[in-house]
């Protein structure tokens, strides 16, 4: 279950406490249970799982990661310790197009509220709202990618209720009605997924240093990712070069073989 986020916050989605799920990546933190590091004690003073604490992570982690993946880069904290009514929170600026038409609530609906009247009707120049058009579209894909990252990892997602209704809300700035809005939100799940796809081992490290961190600036996760990026192209870069010693030596031994055959 999502609760919405009264937070007094520009922009924000929220993740609420879920059934526990199993991830079906292998890459993940377990403590040590011998080893008291303190998570067992957190864990219930929050009244979570391991597995529900990992679900958040990966929650608001794929917020964050098609806010960037999209250029966007509003968000500046993400949060998965719980406070008020919420799980987890990314915390960001308002959109620059929203914004210049005078918005200044963090709600999706308040957003729409602002801007429906000002959209152009069907036949008139869409052209000084294309920023608008495209905030929405950014802004949606951002919003359903909790729900898209769940789904990769675990059996089911949660139910992202507060996502999805201020997705709901500003798709109906540029849908007309209820089955454009579901058309819409299901582009903007696929191209989540799309982009999400290319990264999936990147999240799950993620996952698992947000995890530990609990809160975490939005430089401090640029940081993390490359970190991250620069230990894995390490990895393919050795891989690679063990592939080819075993080549040269396989290439070796056949050419010993071979003049071994041909002197008999």
């Amino acid at each position: 279950m999502t609760e919405n986020s009264d937070e007094p916050i520009e922009e924000a989605t929220a993740c609420g406490s879920s059934d526990s799920g199993q991830l079906a990546s292998s890459a993940s933190w377990h403590h040590d249970d011998e080893v008291d590091d303190g998570y067992d004690d957190l864990l219930a003073s929050i009244g979570r799982t391991e597995d529900q604490d990992r679900r958040i992570a990966v929650h608001e982690l794929s917020h964050f990661f098609i806010n960037r993946l999209l250029g966007t880069s509003s968000i500046s904290e993400v949060t998965i310790d719980p406070a008020g009514d919420y799980e987890g929170l990314c915390r960001g600026a308002r959109r620059s197009a929203f914004t210049k038409e005078g918005v200044v609530g963090a709600d999706a609906a308040d957003i729409r509220k602002i801007l429906q009247p000002i959209m152009p009707e069907p036949g008139q120049d869409r052209t000084p709202k294309a920023d608008v058009f495209q905030s929405v579209l950014d802004a949606c894909t951002e919003l359903m990618a909790g729900e898209v990252g769940e789904g990769m990892f675990f059996d089911e997602p949660c139910f992202a209720s507060d996502d999805r209704r201020q997705a709901i809300e500003l798709a109906s700035l540029v849908c007309r009605s209820p089955e454009a809005i579901e058309q819409f939100l299901s582009f903007c799940e696929r191209q989540a997924f799309d982009l999400l796809s290319e990264h999936v081992t990147v999240l799950m490290s993620m996952q698992i240093i947000l995890r530990m961190h609990r809160t975490m600036s939005g430089s401090e996760l640029d940081e993390a990712i490359a970190s991250v990026l620069a230990h894995q192209a390490l990895a393919r870069e050795r891989h690679r070069r063990e592939q080819w010693q075993r080549t040269v030596e396989r290439a070796a031994a056949f050419e010993r073989q071979h003049v071994i055959v041909r002197t008999r």
